[in-house]
């Protein structure tokens, strides 16, 4: 690492910084929120707003001037532009405004996701969530922190494993498909939801499990799987072994996020 970025992460300066970017990009998206902001067409038919690329120039922006030489991998950017052939052995991923069909149908359930990615590994990541004013991070030191915009940081943790388990879906998971997903996980019962924030809720320990079969980016989870960790829980694809970043074309495939 850099001598700042080293510095910083033991110091927990990284972790604050993060936050305070997240936080300013969750306020510049809230004005486009419900205001009937136009929509346009990405090459893979996926929805972008003027939110989604406000966001993403403003965290780029910010991690520039603080750390030049990291390279970042973000979703809009990527889209545009073409993804990085390879990822260094440290880099960003961002996902600037995570849930973008929820956004734009007026949810609450839509994040602004950084992740600092060493050696294939999420080693320090931030979530907020616009709508709620809420901001989940790993925390300086060790440990899981959230708190409400400006408030004090209150450390989280993932509950233990209990009977009545309780999964969250992604909405497109098919009523055919949910119970069988959930069973092979343990869970009795599921909640579909949008966004990163999935990550989030398991480590605050008021759900149990996130099982995903179909195919995400790692902007979009990576910045959730830094905090699930550090509140304890872990993030596994079908092999077993903890999801890792920097593979080809920046794509995952099925895992599953757990709490205790």
């Amino acid at each position: 690492m850099s001598d700042k970025l080293s510095i910083d992460l033991a110091s927990g300066a990284l972790h604050d910084g993060l936050a305070e970017i997240a936080e300013e990009a969750s306020m510049l998206i809230l004005p486009y929120w419900r205001s009937g902001a136009e929509v346009f067409t990405k090459a893979d038919d996926s929805p972008v707003t003027l939110a989604d690329q406000a966001a993403e120039t403003l965290i780029l922006t910010r991690l520039a001037a603080l750390y030049p030489d990291v390279q970042a991998v973000a979703e809009e950017q990527s889209e545009a532009h073409g993804k990085p052939d390879r990822a260094a052995d440290r880099f960003w991923l961002i996902d600037p405004l995570d849930g973008t069909k929820g956004f734009i149908a007026g949810k609450e359930s839509f994040t602004v996701n950084i992740a600092l990615i060493e050696g294939s590994r999420p080693i320090a990541g931030v979530v907020s969530a616009p709508a709620t004013a809420t901001t989940w991070r790993t925390g300086p030191g060790g440990g899981a922190q959230m708190r409400r915009f400006g408030e004090a940081w209150r450390s989280i943790q993932v509950r233990d494993r209990s009977e009545g388990r309780v999964a969250l879906l992604s909405h497109g998971v098919s009523d055919e498909e949910a119970p069988r997903l959930c069973s092979r996980h343990g869970c009795t019962d599921w909640q579909g939801m949008d966004s990163s924030i999935k990550f989030c809720l398991i480590a605050e320990g008021r759900f149990d499990a996130y099982p995903r079969t179909g195919p995400t980016m790692e902007w979009d989870t990576a910045a959730g799987q830094a905090v699930l960790e550090a509140a304890g829980g872990r993030v596994l694809g079908p092999d077993g072994a903890p999801l890792a970043y920097g593979k080809p074309g920046f794509r995952n495939g099925a895992f599953v996020a757990m709490g205790g």
